[in-house]
């Protein structure tokens, strides 16, 4: 089921806009990722930090205009924006809520339809391109994230409607989890540093671009510390998908291991998930969602490798 084409409204997301001469100065010293890799063909994932390194948001960046868009779940871009406004007072940098201005879909499966509205995506991930006010982003194979300006959103989606079926969210969120993307929900705000979703290895972390919030103890992590919880991809064989920050247990432990970053049903009566776990409890075997007498889980494989020395170059 989830490998079909289909087309879906991302309206769980919002749109974080920061606009004006200083923008890309003022963000290169509050994200994890480098502005300097965005271009009309690049955009990126990232992350932002508190001082102790906790994402209080993770993103996908885009440049725009003047500016940049972030893409983040709903119910952190009133926070992000009020707290980023307070260190924008001094910058030529105008932030705003852009939802409004802006339409979201995913599209699996959907090259055809973009190419008839003239959007051919690069290979890579982050790729992107843009045609008569459309963005297209190439976010893992075969999928797409497609920007639509709100002036153009009717007639874009009758062209979905024409070319795929809609799906539900959580289709597309099974595609995230086998992606191993993880992302910053509101339940799980500040209990991560990057590296524990792998944000590193997805392009979301430069460790070249300087100082930024948080950076002090990314860096350390990457370079001189042993990362004791890392994301993992598990599958349940029969149950409901549980919600961001649930805990994740093993009977040889004495507490919980692990929380739920993103999890997606699978149509089959179970669920596949991201999840943060402590590295000796994956080599136990023995993982359990909820509690310790809870729904046995098994690990599954992720497509991409961890690779200290690449990630570094970044």
């Amino acid at each position: 089921m989830a490998d079909s084409a289909f087309y879906c409204p991302l309206s769980h997301e919002g749109i974080l806009a920061v606009q004006g001469s200083d923008a890309g100065k003022f963000l290169q010293g509050q994200l994890t990722c480098n502005l300097t890799y965005l271009d009309p063909t690049h955009s990126s994932l990232g992350a932002r930090c508190t001082p102790k390194g906790r994402m209080q948001s993770s993103f996908r960046i885009v440049p725009h205009d003047a500016g940049f868009l972030l893409a983040m779940t709903q119910a952190l871009l009133a926070p992000q924006l009020a707290d980023l406004k307070k260190y924008a007072v001094f910058s030529k940098a105008t932030l705003s809520d852009a939802s409004a201005h802006w339409s979201r879909y995913g599209v699996q499966q959907g090259e055809s339809l973009l190419a008839a509205l003239g959007l051919v995506l690069p290979d890579e991930a982050g790729g992107l391109c843009t045609h008569d006010g459309l963005i297209a982003i190439n976010v893992s194979p075969q999928r797409a994230e497609l920007w639509v300006p709100a002036e153009q959103h009717d007639a874009v989606l009758a062209r979905l409607r024409d070319a795929l079926p809609e799906a539900p969210l959580d289709r597309w969120l099974l595609g995230q989890v086998r992606a191993g993307l993880g992302q910053v929900m509101e339940q799980t705000r500040e209990l991560f540093i990057p590296q524990m979703i792998n944000l590193q290895a997805v392009g979301g972390v430069s460790f070249k671009k300087g100082c930024y919030t948080g950076q002090e103890i990314v860096a350390r992590m990457q370079y001189l510390g042993k990362l004791k919880r890392r994301q993992y991809r598990l599958l349940l064989d029969d149950g409901q998908a549980p919600a961001p920050g649930t805990g994740l247990f093993s009977p040889v432990h004495g507490s919980s291991v692990g929380e739920v970053v993103l999890a997606a049903p699978t149509g089959e009566g179970g669920c596949e998930l991201l999840a943060v776990v402590a590295a000796d409890a994956i080599e136990s075997g023995q993982l359990h969602l909820g509690s310790p007498e809870g729904p046995r889980l098994t690990l599954a494989s992720l497509p991409y490798e961890l690779d200290r020395d690449r990630e570094i170059q970044r």
